[in-house]
């Protein structure tokens, strides 16, 4: 599998669902991870960074703050370009998430249920880097 040069933001709160998504996205060849496990540490992690994360995969129930509003002060503070949201909710409820982003013009390439599907998460990965 090639390497891909986009550094990825992994903001799930449960271990297992942080490290499978991790597994997966390495098995596309990206390789410039970084893992977090909530919103603070996200927040930490991105104003300590040099540059701006490529892409955030971020689980919408953090146990600090709802994903969509971090995606959104990561992306109104300039620490992103874009974002996946990632989800257990209902696909009605993810629809609505989705339409509050696009309406706060925020940069999210759509969302994913969990578990995570492996070819639908590589569509919208492929999608933001042909942009």
């Amino acid at each position: 599998m090639p390497r891909h040069p986009l550094r990825i933001l992994v903001v799930e709160d449960h271990p297992f669902q942080l490290l499978a998504t991790q597994c997966l996205l390495k098995s596309f060849g990206f390789d410039q991870l970084t893992p977090v496990e909530n919103a603070e540490q996200a927040l930490h992690t991105m104003t300590q960074s040099e540059l701006p994360f490529d892409l955030m995969l971020c689980d919408q129930c953090l146990p600090d703050l709802p994903g969509l509003e971090l995606i959104e002060i990561a992306s109104r503070s300039g620490f992103i370009s874009g974002a996946i949201l990632l989800s257990g909710l209902p696909t009605v409820e993810l629809i609505n998430l989705a339409i509050q982003a696009a309406q706060r013009r925020l940069p999210l390439l759509g969302y994913l249920s969990k578990p995570l599907n492996k070819d639908s998460l590589e569509k919208l990965i492929t999608s933001h880097q042909e942009m």
